[in-house]
């Protein structure tokens, strides 16, 4: 064989090695990447399934929450009602507390000969007891008589035609009204003159 037939296998044969070198390092880089991608997506994989973890941890305990403030809300309405119920029994019992007196002197008149001078007298100071402690737990009279109509405060039954007021004023109280602080328990039954 000549020289350069000799020369001429040997740069094959080198390039030949050299092709398949290259082929085997890009197949390795493949694979490479591939390994590499896997245990990316193994990587990914894992985080995502942490995330998903803490984010369902978050909503667990979201969901915790929730239910502990409905429950704490559910324990102040019931508690609120209770102790609703239990001021208005407070302020009932004291009411009638203040009344009973003035109950025991009218049942004592009941039982009284109404035909002695002192009857009237003894159902006067009871009234008078009883409208005293109406006024201590607050109650206030209406009596409107020659002020002007107030349809806040005054219902017109009658009508009367007097030129000697001024229209519009409360000449007769036909039934007296109550209120207790601003708000009005019984208007005032009056007559109006025209």
């Amino acid at each position: 064989m000549s020289n350069s037939k000799k020369v001429n296998n040997k740069e094959k044969q080198e390039k030949i090695k050299k092709e398949s070198s290259m082929h085997e390092s890009t197949e390795k880089e493949k694979s490479g990447e591939e390994n590499t991608c896997c245990s990316k997506d193994a990587g990914c994989a894992s985080s995502s399934d942490e995330a998903a973890a803490t984010l369902q941890k978050d909503l667990d305990e979201a969901k915790d929450m929730l239910l502990r403030t409905a429950a704490e809300f559910d324990n102040y309405k019931k508690r609120s009602e209770r102790e609703k119920l239990q001021v208005s029994a407070f302020v009932k019992a004291q009411t009638i507390k203040a009344l009973l007196p003035s109950i025991d002197n009218l049942l004592r008149a009941a039982e009284a000969d109404s035909s002695s001078a002192d009857y009237a007298k003894g159902v006067e100071m009871t009234i008078r007891q009883l409208m005293e402690a109406l006024e201590k737990l607050g109650l206030k009279e209406i009596n409107p008589e020659n002020e002007p109509f107030d349809p806040m405060l005054h219902e017109a039954v009658m009508h009367e035609e007097n030129s000697d007021v001024p229209e519009n004023t409360v000449v007769q109280v036909l039934q007296k009204g109550y209120m207790i602080d601003d708000t009005v328990i019984r208007p005032a039954m009056v007559k109006v003159a025209n």
